[in-house]
């Protein structure tokens, strides 16, 4: 588990913007229960993170004209119980961090994998989510 002085600033990139932390598995499966669409951000340590996937993240959410209903995120390697649940439904795909899903209904509707991320610009991915966020929000 990563020091909390370290993940700290980088879960508040996100907090500080709106976004709910999701820090246990009963948090992730009342979100993914609630009508409507939720973006769930795993958040990671890794210099992808820092580097493209917050801030293409945040420039979706603020440049869209179509949401998501709810923003959510928990933290790889430190949230380690909600990141577990949320990999279930994740599934077939593989554990990553950083990652960036979206789902509807509960059912997971886009997914972008760390190595979606990384070596892409942080434009890209919000391109990629705006797309995303016109198809099913």
């Amino acid at each position: 588990m990563y020091p909390a002085e370290i993940v700290m600033p980088m879960k508040e990139e996100l907090t500080e913007q709106g976004f709910v932390e999701l820090l246990t598995s009963v948090e992730v499966e009342d979100q993914l229960k609630k009508a409507g669409t939720t973006l769930v951000v795993v958040n990671s340590v890794c210099g992808c993170s820092a580097g493209t996937a917050r801030p293409g993240v945040l420039m979706a959410v603020h440049n869209s004209p179509k949401k998501p209903d709810h923003l959510t995120t928990s933290f790889a390697g430190f949230d380690m119980e909600a990141v577990r649940t949320l990999r279930e439904h994740l599934l077939p795909y593989p554990p990553s961090s950083p990652a960036i899903a979206l789902f509807k209904d509960g059912q997971l509707v886009h997914f972008i994998e760390r190595h979606m991320i990384e070596g892409r610009s942080a434009q890209m991915i919000a391109h990629n989510l705006i797309a995303a966020f016109e198809q099913y929000c």
